[in-house]
């Protein structure tokens, strides 16, 4: 047997899985308790903050038809601002405090490598983290589950796609110097070199960084024709917002972290209607909302929560939501660790609001593995291509 199932072995030894049943944390006859370790107060929550929401409105509609194999799922969420330190406390409690059965959607490429520590002795799943950082799933390990194809293979296909099919002869980057940014890095680095395009200049920038007229001036210098970012959402927007002000003709690729409807509609209130693509692992909302499912389910968001239209965080909240609870379903009334992680990689199902499909295996534990190519066009985000 392959990777997964040889270290799920292992781990079923190691955590006394093969022993006669025993009650797993997170887990009564009535209950399955899950925990968040999100930025809900930094660069980051324009994606955690609607993604708790979502999640949290999904599990309500599962409560209030009974739950799953009779148990309600309560979903506990910590905040760690988008810091290490932080990050790791959250996971402490939620762990050891809380005892949750799996983690949900915690936020952060650092923060995820971070927790990995305490998640990993226990085997505590950890299930569509907000990162599509490579190291969600590698190296493999049981019990992680990552959503959407990762940043690296999303933003090398991206790269190539800009050089191969629209001309795009140099490349540079803007970054923020942590996992997340260094695996974008290196994902359009490679995307050149495997496109025969060619490569200017670096920038690196910190989390708070809000000037970047000078890191601008030198990518204008070095000649560049589009601009790889891995940086915060209002950093995004103010680096694009800046660069269409001082009249540099440059245009920009996006990775998952900043495919979001706020950065298309806050352009366009900066008057950039255009210039900025993104890889991704789904689909923008607002092109499909001719597809009853996506339809119905922005009303039952918006209505909920007073909202005029739910963002990419909420899509993302909603898709994992939908994904552990159908890993519950197939797991039966018999719920442990053990039986979750042999229903998850069973899982085959079209997740018709991320626009994307679950296909996932013993060999394989990234949930959709489809990359979008988008544009910003005029306020909205539109798909220009699929890549398989």
């Amino acid at each position: 047997m392959k990777a997964f199932k040889t270290l799920a072995a292992v781990a079923a030894l190691s955590l006394g899985l093969g022993a006669p049943a025993m009650a797993e944390d997170g887990v009564s006859d009535t209950e399955i308790k899950l925990g968040g370790a999100h930025d809900l107060s930094g660069i980051f929550a324009p994606f955690s903050v609607p993604a708790v929401k979502a999640a949290q409105l999904y599990f309500d509609e599962v409560n209030a038809a009974g739950g799953v194999h009779g148990r309600k799922i309560t979903y506990i969420v910590e905040d760690h601002g988008y810091q290490v330190p932080k990050a790791v406390q959250a996971a402490n409690k939620l762990v050891n405090r809380d005892k949750v059965f799996a983690m949900l959607l915690n936020l952060g490429t650092p923060t995820n490598i971070a927790m990995f520590k305490l998640l990993e002795p226990k085997g505590i799943p950890n299930v569509s983290p907000l990162t599509s950082a490579r190291q969600m799933v590698n190296p493999p390990a049981p019990w992680k589950f990552a959503g959407t194809a990762s940043y690296y293979d999303a933003v090398k296909a991206g790269t190539e796609y800009m050089a191969t099919d629209m001309g795009v002869k140099t490349f540079c980057l803007m970054y923020l110097p942590t996992d997340f940014g260094k695996e974008i890095e290196m994902a359009v680095k490679e995307g050149v070199a495997a496109s025969g395009a060619s490569f200017g200049i670096e920038t690196q920038h910190k989390p708070d960084e809000t000037d970047f007229t000078g890191a601008l001036g030198k990518v204008k210098a070095a000649g560049c024709n589009t601009v790889g970012l891995a940086l915060g959402v209002s950093q995004t927007i103010n680096v694009v917002a800046t660069a269409n002000k001082l009249g540099i003709d440059v245009d920009f690729l996006l990775s998952n972290a900043g495919f979001h409807t706020v950065v298309a509609k806050g352009l366009a209130a900066q008057g950039v209607m255009g210039g900025v693509y993104a890889a991704a692992g789904w689909q923008d909302l607002e092109a499909r909302m001719g597809n009853p499912t996506v339809a119905k389910w922005v009303k039952s968001y918006t209505d909920a929560t007073g909202e005029k239209f739910p963002g990419t965080g909420a899509l993302l909240g909603r898709s994992a939501a939908e994904l552990i609870v159908a890993g519950f379903e197939a797991a039966g009334p018999d719920l442990t660790r053990e039986s979750f992680i042999a229903a998850m990689e069973t899982l085959q199902f079209a997740d018709e609001v991320a626009g994307n499909n679950v296909n996932m295996s013993a060999d394989n534990h990234v949930a959709a593995t489809e990359i979008f190519i988008s544009a910003v066009e005029n306020g909205s985000w539109k798909l220009m291509k699929t890549l398989k």
